[in-house]
Formats: structure tokens, C-alpha cells, sequence
């Protein structure tokens, strides 16, 4: 979901500044993991599909459909071999809802959980990447189920191709791969994530955000927080030049109103926390938050594009990052 500060760790941008090369239940969750590297249309539509079916009834947080999602992700989360980060993964919240809100009103408290999960670096030296996608939708309203496969079930999907592609070759830094609930109507998992974060604050070099990744209809991917951190367009731009689809920056300029997307889904609470941000996103399409967000409308080729060209950047990002 989108919604309609600018600070920048210190730290962070002046080390980049400094870095050579740096200007100043259909699917099950135990098939296989995939070999390192691989991204295929098939196992990425495979998740959407799984997510978007009628028994998680649109993943609205709080909701059984909801709490389905999250078992099924947990148990990917098993397979593919990432290590909890204490006790287990899942972080547990409880949040009230705002009056009006995407997620309704009332002030009842709702339980919420967000899940984290680590692949170790081989350099421990250095700080973590957060790379995170919330898993909850809309749910059914009316009567209509919204099963948002764009919106999120795309950046779910992504996520857990990168982390099984990590527990088979490993990062340089830790990943802490975090599905986000309770995203729609107030960033409620991002919220609780850092208020009680897995890791100190200085421990989170940056958060790569993926939330809306597969319907690209004007064939374009769009890369948002360049702006806030100049220094990361150095490591970004050859992964756009190399790109097998249109890779675009901006989306990220003050003042821009709703185009500016800097607090419009979970990267909005790392950057109000200081810490960077790259968000992977397309542009608002005619089935956003509506039932007709479905599996069917996914180009299955754009989406795997999409999702190696974050792959890319993931990589690009890990070895230049301090």
C-alpha cells in the first residue's frame, strides 16, 4: 500500500562517501528451496497465487485469513533455513486502529505479528540490511474479498526468493528478512518493529522495501530514496543501466504531495528512525486496493524481471555498503 523529515544517517552517508567506487494452500510451504541465483516466473506466481486464494481472505490483519498468511510464511521461513532472531520469528503487537483508516475504526485493540528472519554474513563485522515487504491486505469488505496480489503478495513473493537465495550463498552482511503486518492503515508493524528493534538502531545500515513489484503496465520498476541519500545513486545507476526492464529513480522529492512516496509504505518509519531506505515499487495501477487486484493480472515475465533486477541491487548494495 501506498498512503496519500529528510534525515539521513551521518554515519552511513559519510562512510559511503568515503567507499572506493562511491561518488561523493495451493503452493506448500515445504517445496524446495531454489538454487542460489535462480528466480523463476513460476515459484514467484506460485506464492502470489497461494496468498491470493480464498482461504486467506485477503490477509486483513487480526483476521484468520490473515494469521493463515503468516503460519504459511513461517514455514517457508523454516525451509528455506533462515535462523529466528531470538525465540522465534514471529514479533508480536497490538495496535488501535484509526477511525477511518484502511483498517477500520472502532478502537479495539488488534494483534498483529510481524515475522523476522536472519541470514547470516560472512563478515559479522558489519551492520545489518533489513530487506522487508508487509504480507497484510484489506480483507473482505462488503462482502468482496480484496486479495491484493500486487499489493502485497508481489513483495512477499520477492522477499522470499532473495532469502532462500541467501541461505544458499550468503550476503557479506547480515540480511534480517522482516514480512511486515498490519502495514495498511498506519505502518503498524514497521511501527512496532522499531520501537523494539531485533538489533540496536546502529546495528540497521539501511531497509530495502519492496511493497507493489509485479504490475509494472508501463513495463517500469521505480527505485525511491535516492533522494534522502545521494550516495547510494552510485551504487544503484549501473544496476538500472544493466536493468532487463525500465528502472526509474524519484517518487522520493519533498513537497511532491501523494507522487512523493517517502512515508507511503514501511520505509517510511526507517527513514523517520534515520535510517536509509531504497523502496521498490510501480506507479499506482486501475486495480490498486480494489478486488480486482488478482493473481490474472500479473505479467509473469515482468515480475521476474522485476524481481532480478532487486536481486541485482541487493547484491550491488551488500558489497558497496560499509
Amino acid at each position: 500500500m501506498r498512503v496519500p523529515f529528510v534525515h539521513v544517517s551521518a554515519a552511513l552517508l559519510a562512510a559511503l562517501l568515503w567507499w572506493p567506487g562511491v561518488a561523493p494452500a495451493s503452493a506448500q510451504a515445504t517445496a524446495a528451496a531454489p538454487p542460489a541465483g535462480a528466480i523463476t516466473a513460476d515459484r514467484l506466481m506460485d506464492t502470489v497465487r497461494e496468498l491470493t486464494s480464498e482461504p486467506y481472505a485477503g490477509r486483513r490483519v487480526g483476521t484468520p485469513g490473515g494469521i493463515r498468511a503468516r503460519d504459511w510464511i513461517r514455514a517457508r521461513y523454516r525451509t528455506i533455513g533462515l535462523e529466528p532472531v531470538g525465540d522465534g520469528f514471529d514479533q508480536p503487537f497490538t495496535f488501535t486502529p484509526g477511525k477511518g483508516g484502511a483498517q477500520g475504526g472502532g478502537g479495539e485493540r488488534v494483534q498483529g505479528a510481524n515475522l523476522i528472519g536472519r541470514c547470516a554474513g560472512t563478515d559479522p563485522s558489519r551492520p545489518a540490511i533489513v530487506v522487508s515487504a508487509h504480507y497484510d491486505h484489506l480483507g473482505v469488505r462488503e462482502g468482496r474479498t480484496y486479495p491484493g496480489a500486487d499489493d502485497n503478495a508481489s513483495g512477499v513473493a520477492v522477499l522470499l526468493e532473495l532469502a532462500a537465495i541467501c541461505t544458499a550463498n550468503p550476503f557479506r552482511h547480515d540480511l534480517l528478512f522482516v514480512a511486515f503486518d498490519a502495514e495498511e492503515g498506519g505502518l503498524n508493524g514497521a511501527r512496532a518493529f522499531m520501537a523494539a528493534p531485533p538489533l540496536p538502531k546502529a546495528r540497521l545500515a539501511l531497509d530495502v522495501n519492496l511493497d507493489m513489484v509485479a504490475r509494472g503496465d508501463k513495463g517500469e520498476l521505480y527505485v525511491a530514496g535516492l533522494h534522502h541519500t545521494p550516495a547510494l545513486r552510485a551504487i544503484l545507476s549501473p544496476v538500472a543501466e544493466r536493468a532487463p526492464i525500465a528502472v526509474r529513480f524519484g517518487h522520493d522529492l519533498p513537497g511532491s504531495g501523494h507522487d512523493d512516496w517517502t512515508d507511503q509504505s514501511d520505509h517510511g518509519v526507517f527513514h523517520a528512525a534515520g535510517i536509509p531506505f531504497v523502496y521498490f515499487g510501480v506507479e499506482d495501477h486501475p486495480d490498486y486496493h480494489k478486488p480486482t487486484d488478482t493473481a490474472d493480472r500479473i505479467d509473469p515475465v515482468f515480475f521476474a524481471k522485476a524481481a532480478t533486477v532487486i536481486l541485482d541491487a541487493l547484491r550491488a548494495l551488500d558489497q558497496h555498503l560499509p
